[in-house]
């Protein structure tokens, strides 16, 4: 079974990295979630021709909208790859606080998260995701079909994932979202900015590193490599390019690289080399455009760095102090003081954002973060905290909410914030900054998405942005009048901010990203910076200055300058697109869409608890294998498996059924086996053969709780479990043997707190981690016996960034049919030393570390990303056959992660040389491990 289960996790894990979120935030990127909704969720669902849309009715009003709309563009997003059918459930979730959405398989389903963030695209936020995620839905359909029968799509998943390289999976969808429409991430300067940063600065990427990212430089990542890969084929071989590759590997689906087979067949290049051709062809264009402009070089007013670092809306508290949110490759976010001889001052860390932010007036910081409902994953919320330099406390001022965006008012005693309900409602709220009570609600009637507010220095006069799938607008505010100082743009306004007498805001009229300023009488937009890469997030200085972000080479640097006021300048921003949305000459997918009213129903969880999607192969070991039969219904409320497997060395079938339902505070899980059993005991004369079969049924009942605040997660998990085992079919076994094993019960309790980990990490700074585990025979008093088991695992900071400390201490006492058990964390080598004693105790002393990250190509073999090592020495039963000053094992290891054969999932490779205490008489003992994730 271990095997069996390690088999799906493969498949599972290696096909998940598809699901990626197709428009979330940069920092962001969720795979396909398998979370459930708090069961008091009331769902509903609108069949459209042949999509079934399911969502709960708080969202009546925006599955209306999406059953119109999907059918109505599914046949021009589907358009290029010839797919104008499809047929998919898609859910729309409205409790979370995380933008996302994905398509995947097993089951076929879509996602739609349906709170929008607080940056995004200048249009609906919904549309925005339907025409990326259909594309999604069109590209499965096109490789895989749409047949359900004979239930293939874990196969079908399998094969996506190792066919297609995620760059392309998502770079097509990115080129189809901004040629369909009038938006398109592909239009923004600032989604694209750090490659164009890299190239205009001399620093070419390997394949491989663009691909899979790195851990000291900031890299352009698979969603940009991707689109300037796809668009450039539209550009050189039209618009079915994708439909023609997608066809080729259909057509010849087993072969090794299958994509860079079919890619080198049509333009004579493969993977690397079309990556490397593109990446020349931009950076031409990226020069060229640079001559254009006479851009300003700002001078960094924070450390310099060759890692990859962000000083994320600095904001200048005295006439020597900068404060700014701060993260790195070696760093998770936190906030940092930063001096004026550059030296800094380390504050405090805090939890995952929907985006950066946070506003600092008169000693009071406010800011937003995202925290998770305790059991039920898919409810989250945006909560506001607060803290005050004077008196160093910290607050939460709000619970159980849905606020954005909190900016101070001058004075720092009211905040200004975006709400959003749960039927998607967007209004501006005010709030007391002491207490958290909600001072005034400003009405929203056009229902605009709503980004982004702040205050003038009055208090009494508020700027913001709003979204609709016409474009994006800046408004002001005074007492009852609204106006509208830019209507309806495609640029990628952000961040409004009263300065004097002007509201200065993020935009790229020129086709960089930069800080501009707008007379709020004349309306005259005129540029405060003119940055060669990108320049956001303006705040005014005591002085008249203005102090913001400028984009470097190895991210959000801070600059300062006086406030000097300069023409907006010519447009040169180049469109990598232009050519696909020419060929698709459709202007926006979304215009006339229909207005018809569906009929909705309820759905009912309790009879859609199945959705059976695949048979598959399961594979335990070399000699035991079979198939499956797999169930997930949508709501990933209940999971059902079933499936014959076959003994070869018994010639025996085993039969096998597992279900769980996650509906309920407590999962609950049964598990089902019907097995052939044999094993070999001693008898008189000889060494006798026996065997049987048995009927297993073990039930078991879990509660996981979690929940984070600031940068600290902490997790209480309670398990329970029992079990009943009848046998039959007893043949040449002992008159001894027990037939029935009568509910052996097993309880664990597990405590687990860390702190925010980075890229670099090898494991926590600082956590703490323990468990306790009992099993024992209270039914069964033939089989007496059980089992106490204590562990604990601390992690303490090393001397160096990203070092890390482990210390753990485990302790289990064992009697009767359990004395012979190991229920705790034993010593390097354990399984290869002959015992002396029962394990009692151990204690484990692990000092790991980084110390390269050479980013290597190696051909097509492997992309190697880092190297680390590590120093242990264990002790085992102290105080019992041993003094604490001799361990039982000590040694070294090493080990790297790396991407192999330009496949996405990220496999750590590593060998440990055990060194044996002498007592034991062993030579050393080397190890080798093999581990993926993504």
């Amino acid at each position: 079974m271990i095997y069996n289960l390690y088999f799906k996790k493969l498949i599972i894990r290696y096909l998940s990295l598809i699901t990626l979120s197709s428009v979330s935030i940069p920092v962001f990127g969720q795979i396909f979630s398998s979370a459930q909704n708090p069961l008091s969720v009331k769902w509903n669902y609108i069949q459209a021709k042949g999509f079934k849309i399911i969502y709960p009715k708080e969202l009546e009003n925006e599955a209306q909208r999406m059953a119109n709309t999907l059918p109505f563009i599914y046949t021009k997003v589907g358009f290029s790859l010839r797919q104008q059918k499809t047929s998919i459930p898609l859910l729309l979730q409205n409790r979370g606080t995380i933008a996302n959405g994905f398509v995947q398989l097993a089951p076929k389903k879509s996602e739609f998260y349906a709170t929008p963030p607080q940056y995004f695209d200048s249009q609906d936020w919904l549309n925005n995701l339907a025409v990326h995620e259909l594309r999604h839905a069109a590209q499965f359909d096109k490789l895989t079909g749409n047949q359900k029968h004979p239930f293939p799509e874990l196969v079908y998943f399998a094969y996506f994932g190792a066919a297609l390289p995620i760059w392309f999976f998502e770079g097509d969808a990115v080129v189809n979202e901004t040629a369909l429409t009038q938006s398109g991430r592909g239009r923004q300067p600032r989604w694209i900015m750090p490659f164009r940063t890299s190239l205009l600065e001399g620093k070419k990427f390997s394949y491989s590193k663009a691909y899979f990212g790195s851990n000291k430089d900031a890299t352009p990542g698979y969603y940009q490599t991707g689109y300037l890969m796809v668009a450039d084929m539209k550009e050189r071989y039209g618009k079915f390019i994708s439909d023609s590759l997608l066809s080729d590997i259909k057509k010849r689906p087993l072969r090794l690289y299958p994509f860079a087979q079919s890619l080198k067949k049509i333009t004579g290049k493969n993977t690397k080399n079309y990556f490397l051709s593109t990446q020349n062809k931009i950076a031409e264009n990226w020069k060229a455009q640079a001559d254009k402009i006479q851009a300003e070089n700002y001078k960094s007013l924070n450390k310099k760095t060759s890692l990859a670092t962000n000083y994320f809306l600095p904001v200048r508290i005295n006439k020597n102090q900068i404060l700014a949110l701060k993260e790195s490759k070696q760093d998770a976010r936190y906030f940092v003081l930063v001096n004026d001889d550059k030296t800094e001052q380390r504050l405090f860390g805090i939890g995952y954002q929907e985006q950066p932010w946070f506003s600092y007036k008169n000693n009071v910081l406010v800011w937003d973060e995202i925290r998770y409902d305790p059991r039920y994953k898919q409810r989250s919320y945006s909560v506001i905290c607060s803290y005050n330099f004077k008196t160093k406390k910290f607050k939460k001022l709000s619970s159980q909410s849905r606020i954005f965006s909190p900016s101070l008012s001058n004075d720092g005693t009211k905040i200004i914030a975006a709400k959003v309900e749960l039927n998607n409602q967007f209004n501006l709220i005010e709030i007391d900054a002491s207490s958290g009570a909600i001072l005034k609600t400003y009405p929203n009637p056009e229902n605009e998405i709503l980004q982004t507010p702040a205050f003038d220095k009055s208090g009494n006069r508020i700027t913001y942005i709003s979204v609709s799938e016409n474009g994006k607008s800046l408004w002001l505010i005074e007492g009852n009048k609204k106006t509208r100082l830019i209507f309806n743009s495609r640029q990628q306004l952000s961040r409004p901010i009263f300065i004097g007498k002007n509201i200065a805001f993020n935009a790229h009229f020129n086709g960089i990203d930069n800080i501009y300023s707008i007379d709020i009488l004349s309306k005259k937009i005129t540029a405060l910076s003119n940055s060669k890469y990108g320049a956001f997030n303006a705040s005014e200085t005591e002085d008249g200055k203005i102090i913001f972000n400028d984009y470097k080479i190895n991210g959000y640097e801070i600059a300062e300058q006086t406030k000097t006021e300069k023409p907006v300048g010519k447009d040169i921003f180049i469109d990598f697109s232009a050519a696909a949305e020419k060929q698709e000459n459709v202007g926006n997918v979304f215009k006339n869409i229909p207005d018809s009213a569906y009929q909705s129903k309820p759905f009912h969880q309790g009879l859609n608890l199945f959705s059976f999607h695949s048979i598959i192969p399961v594979i335990d070991n070399e000699y035991v294998f079979g198939l499956e039969l797999q169930s997930n219904n949508l709501l990933n409320t209940m999971n059902f498996y079933t499936g014959v497997k076959y003994h070869r060395d018994l010639k025996r079938f085993e039969y096998t059924a597992d279900i769980s339902y996650k509906a309920l505070y407590p999962i609950l899980s049964l598990q089902y086996r019907n097995r052939p059993r044999r094993t070999f005991y001693q008898t008189k004369n000889n060494i006798q053969q026996g065997d049987w079969r048995e009927q297993y049924y073990k039930l078991n009942a879990s509660v996981p709780i979690s929940f984070n605040a600031r940068n600290s997660t902490y997790a209480f998990t309670l398990n329970t479990a029992t079990s009943f085992t009848q046998r039959y079919l007893t043949e040449n076994m002992p008159a001894s043997f027990i037939r029935q094993v009568k509910f052996p019960m097993e309880y664990n309790l597990t405590f687990n707190h860390s702190v925010n980990t980075t890229e670099r990490d090898i494991a926590p700074r600082w956590a703490q981690i323990f468990r306790a585990t009992y099993n024992h025979q209270p039914f069964d008093k033939n089989l007496g016996g059980e089992i106490l088991a204590l562990e604990s695992f601390l992690y303490f900071p090393g001397f160096a960034k990203n070092h890390s400390f482990l210390a753990s201490f485990n302790y289990q006492k064992a009697s009767g049919v359990n004395q012979y058990a190991t229920e705790i964390a034993t010593v390097y080598g354990y399984n290869n030393i002959l015992a002396r004693n029962k394990l009692q105790n151990t204690m484990l002393i692990n000092y790991r570390f980084p110390f390269a990250f050479p980013d290597w190509e190696l051909s097509s073999i492997a992309y190697v990303r880092n190297f680390r090592a590590g120093l242990f020495c264990h002790y085992e039963n102290i105080g019992i056959n041993t003094r604490i000053t001799e361990p039982k094992t000590y040694g070294v290891e090493i080990n790297s992660k790396l991407n192999l054969l330009r496949y996405q999932p990220v496999v750590d490779v590593g060998a440990r040389l055990v060194f044996v205490n002498k007592i034991y008489n062993q030579n050393p003992i080397l190890e080798f491990s093999f581990n993926y994730s993504f």
